[in-house]
């Protein structure tokens, strides 16, 4: 079933297609070490293997669930007494991304003096999964699902290849549900097919989305708590929130509680963004947020899923503000900058005689002691007086805050 060359290669056209750059790299006969980066059944393997048949290359394959340290420098070993004038081996690692440091250490050198071709393919984003001076020896190719098209030739070429399927007499008639639960996985769509024909007794054996559904029984959540998809949809979910899109923000939550997503985890996040994205928009959504955690804590699942939703659209519906984010943001960088700066002596505390005797506290004027429980005085180390770090959000209760502050501080703070 697999292809016998880079033009029978199913998809990745930005990479193999007649302007791509691997098939630049085969063309001239030249091929650095490289990173494949893409979700499963796309391809990869197939991929490394065709380019190092294309270069006429010895091909070495590891997998790094069952190899060690010894598997590599054995071949790192194997390949130097080949002598100077060997054509250099390409050495292919399956799921890079489980190598620990130690390993990625053990192939560094020989990729570093070109005694060996490092294909390494991975479904985690190699930024976090490689150690950076081996990523840095590598190019990194990301692959893409598998498009519609593509699944449908993977399909007509197994009927027609594939030893058992091409006995069985088989009428594809409906796709769609094949398609949509491969999800872009190749190997996923061949297994969900020879499947679906072996649950068809009568012949010809008549493929329909009925008859996939009835085999699949249900979608298994594309969802890995500790790698990309992980990163990639709690980001998406807060950015759906952020954007005040309560649809998008529960579809990204139930993605998350389908692939077993710590709840914690989720509510955590929600606590962050009711003080960073909604802030003084709507106060109150940082104490439902709270709530939130709280009562996720307490309850667990499957509940905690009614609450994490009621949270989460109640967040994206509130009004939003970022002024208090930006606040402490731009006040940490001017602190950083002016941490030199002595502490008005006025805002000192003088619990000792001699802190008395050097003015510590001397002229502070205590705020409850005037009308309106406010007095105009200066906070701030001299050097950086009048600088405005909270500039009010534009809503409802921040242009309260906005009037309130232009009142108070007319003459001191430009509000």
């Amino acid at each position: 079933m697999r292809p016998d060359s880079l033009e029978e290669y199913l998809g990745q056209k930005h990479l193999v297609g007649p302007d791509g750059i691997l098939s630049k790299f085969v063309a001239s006969g030249n091929l650095p070490s490289i990173i494949l980066w893409g979700p499963p059944g796309v391809g990869k393997t197939t991929l490394a293997q065709l380019i190092a048949r294309h270069l006429k290359k010895e091909f070495y394959s590891l997998s790094a669930i069952s190899s060690g340290v010894k598997d590599v420098r054995e071949i790192i070993e194997r390949t130097e007494k080949a002598g100077l004038f060997a054509s250099t081996p390409i050495v292919f690692i399956d799921e890079i991304h489980r190598f620990s440091k130690a390993q990625q250490d053990a192939l560094l050198g020989a990729v570093e003096r070109g005694n060996i071709i490092l294909i390494g393919a991975t479904t985690e984003n190699p930024s976090f999964e490689v150690i950076s001076a081996l990523l840095s020896r590598c190019q990194v190719y990301v692959l893409k699902p598998l498009d519609n098209e593509d699944l449908l030739e993977m399909v007509n070429r197994a009927m027609k290849q594939d030893e058992m399927l091409k006995l069985q007499n088989i009428e594809l008639k409906e796709t769609q549900v094949l398609l949509r639960l491969s999800g872009g996985d190749g190997r996923k769509l061949l297994n969900l097919f020879e499947a679906a024909v072996l649950s068809v007794k009568e012949r010809p054996c008549v493929i329909t989305d009925e008859v996939v559904m009835q085999v699949a029984q249900q979608i298994v959540p594309i969802y890995d708590k500790k790698g990309e998809y992980h990163y990639d949809i709690i980001s998406a979910f807060i950015k759906s929130i952020r954007g005040s899109d309560p649809n998008a923000a529960v579809y990204w939550l139930a993605r998350m509680l389908n692939g077993g997503e710590d709840i914690l985890f989720i509510a955590r996040r929600m606590v962050i963004l009711a003080s960073e994205d909604v802030g003084n928009a709507n106060p109150t959504a940082l104490v439902m947020a709270n709530s939130c955690f709280q009562a996720v804590n307490s309850i667990g699942n499957p509940e905690a899923r009614i609450i994490l939703s009621q949270t989460a659209v109640y967040l994206a519906c509130s009004p939003k503000s970022n002024a208090s984010y930006m606040a402490i943001q731009e006040a940490m960088a001017n602190a950083a900058k002016t941490a030199h700066l002595p502490v008005p002596l006025h805002l000192r505390n003088a619990p000792t005689r001699l802190m008395k005797d050097l003015d510590y506290g001397k002229d502070y004027m205590y705020a409850h002691s005037f009308e309106g429980n406010f007095v105009e005085q200066n906070y701030l180390p001299e050097d950086i007086k009048g600088t405005v770090f909270y500039e009010p959000g534009q809503n409802a209760k921040e242009e309260e805050f906005r009037k309130y502050l232009k009142k108070i501080w007319e003459s001191f703070y430009p509000y």
